[in-house]
């Protein structure tokens, strides 16, 4: 196989235009290609309106020896021959980028391990290790994510929330209600990233999120992925049980030995993975009360923001109509006179501001976008790095607390609605009456609000100053009638809880996972944690033989 590097083509080529190209950059007919496949695609727009994909491809040669076979040091000398001193050009070593899984340990298992929470981090967990024979239990406090969806529609259209199953909690995470982005800035030398994706695209994903700059599934799709993912769990031996919240450890000798559920049942175990999402406040409080070591550390917080789609496509791509390019995104990052840094984050094309609150008389807002990206405007959050000198306490759970404050700001200030406020209005420190041009795009209840009564004053001067920069990179973002909405503040978990090498915690038989924990920030890299968990216990434990222990 020979790896091609900064195969670049125009927009809209065909597929034989890409063997064509692969050829010729080989030096050879098309018709002694058996196959490219493509392991890159980005799009570069740098010389709109001309629209350009730029490619790294794996190109499989066609057989030519006797009876259409070609011996292995046959085709490595072909393939010598074929690659010049091209830098873009070279042989891909043979495993290269497959992912291998632990080998398994010797200790023997009572009960199977139990993971809590069934976000991306437990599900992954779960499937790796159901996988290998550990036969796992997961718990979960929200609903599976068929009936999931019914109550956070129904939410979304009269206010009545269910602390236990909403956008953050429930099957599939908090990363179900949003996009389902699967880009990630994690390095990846073991091939997770690429072993996850490969999960995904297994259980009803796209081919094209394999290679794609940005992949992303989309909200609906997503709901039926991970539907599957459970039912292949629960095939292989494995169990899991909705709302069936875990409200306390169970510990001998500072090693983990159970959990107890609120309802009071013990279930015995010796290896517990928390992968509790970043809103598991409750259980934040239960590890602290159970000296679990953690701390609080730095996260994000701000505003939405909502454009026309149309006017991003066209500052992007040069014309108003994605078409086939599909709806376009921004990136985009502000250095504030006072030296904050103001960034978009959770960049949602063609897609809608959702109430995503999980706590009575607070109010969050999140970003999402169905598979399609069909929805009239573009909204991203647009967020300030807070810090714990930033925080009113102190101790580990201080940053959840400045979270709890600014929602409870929030839902004052749109009256338990999403609280909006025109860009205009709000540099200029005044309510909103009426809407521009941009209509807001909304999954739930929203109302006129001023932000100004949301977010400190330092983090709404640097907004202000990072939105009037942003409007002198993407024309139009500082429109006057753009839509801003409060709060984002679920951006990370407020919290990391401390873990060795070994990825378990001081407590013993603890394994602190994803993105609640800490270490993670988005599906992509708290399914790639999930795995590496599902590693560390493998590496440790032998498969469970289905016989527990009294």
């Amino acid at each position: 196989m020979i790896r091609i590097t900064q195969l670049n083509l125009p927009a809209g080529h065909t597929k034989e235009e890409l063997y064509r190209k692969a050829a010729g950059i080989l030096r050879i007919e098309p018709e002694r290609i058996a196959a490219v496949h493509i392991r890159r695609q980005s799009l570069d727009a740098r010389k709109k309106p001309e629209l350009f994909y730029s490619y790294t491809v794996d190109v499989e040669l066609a057989a030519s020896g006797k009876n259409g076979r070609t011996d292995k040091a046959s085709q490595k000398k072909l393939e010598k021959t074929l690659v010049h001193k091209a830098k873009n050009v070279r042989i891909l070593v043979p495993g290269e980028d497959t992912y291998r899984f632990a080998g398994l340990g010797e200790r023997k298992l009572s009960h199977p391990p139990v993971i809590v929470g069934a976000g991306p981090a437990g599900l992954f967990c779960g499937l790796m290790l159901a996988r290998h024979g550990y036969r796992p239990l997961i718990l979960e406090r929200g609903q599976d994510v068929l009936h999931r969806q019914k109550a956070v529609e129904h939410f979304w259209k009269t206010g009545e929330l269910d602390i236990r199953s909403n956008v953050q909690f429930g099957e599939g995470g908090a990363g179900t209600f949003s996009d389902g982005k699967l880009n990630t800035l994690v390095k990846d030398p073991n091939g997770r990233n690429r072993l996850v994706l490969e999960i995904f695209r297994e259980f009803g994903a796209e081919e094209s999120i394999l290679y794609q700059n940005k992949p992303h599934i989309g909200t609906d799709l997503l709901c039926l992925v991970v539907k599957r993912m459970r039912e292949e769990i629960l095939r292989l031996g494995g169990e899991i049980r909705f709302e069936c919240q875990v409200a306390d450890l169970m510990l001998e000798q500072g090693r983990v030995c159970g959990v107890t559920t609120e309802w009071g049942e013990q279930i015995p175990c010796q290896a517990a993975v928390f992968a509790i999402g970043h809103s598991a406040r409750d259980t934040f409080s239960m590890l602290w009360r159970q000296n679990v070591p953690m701390s609080s550390k730095a996260f994000a917080v701000g505003l939405r923001i909502q454009h026309p789609q149309s006017m991003i496509n066209r500052v992007q791509y040069g014309r108003e109509d994605a078409g086939f390019l599909g709806a376009a995104d921004y990136k985009l990052t502000w250095k504030a006179a006072g030296g904050r840094g103001v960034y978009s984050f959770c960049m949602c094309p063609g897609g809608y501001v959702v109430n995503a609150s999980s706590e009575q008389g607070m109010l969050a807002v999140n970003g999402m976008s169905y598979h399609d990206r069909a929805g009239l405007n573009a909204n991203s959050a647009l967020i300030v790095t807070v810090t714990p000198e930033d925080y009113p306490g102190d101790g580990p759970l201080a940053g959840m607390e400045f979270q709890r404050l600014l929602e409870r700001k929030a839902f004052e200030a749109g009256n338990g609605k999403i609280p909006v406020q025109l860009y205009g209005d709000f540099i200029n420190k005044r309510d909103s009456y009426k809407l521009g041009d941009v209509a807001p795009q909304m999954k739930g209840m929203w109302t006129f609000g001023n932000l100004h009564q949301v977010l400190p004053s330092v983090l709404t001067v640097a907004l202000r100053e990072g939105i009037c920069g942003f409007g002198q990179i993407i024309p139009g973002f500082d429109r006057l009638d753009a839509v801003l909405a409060g709060v984002e503040s679920r951006t990370s978990s407020p919290v990391r809880i401390w873990r060795d090498e070994r990825l378990e915690s001081a407590v013993k038989g603890l394994y602190p996972c994803g993105e609640g924990a800490g270490y993670a920030g988005g599906i992509t890299s708290a399914a790639m944690d999930g795995v590496r968990t599902a590693e560390a216990i493998a590496s440790c434990y032998q498969p469970f033989d289905g016989r527990m222990e009294n």
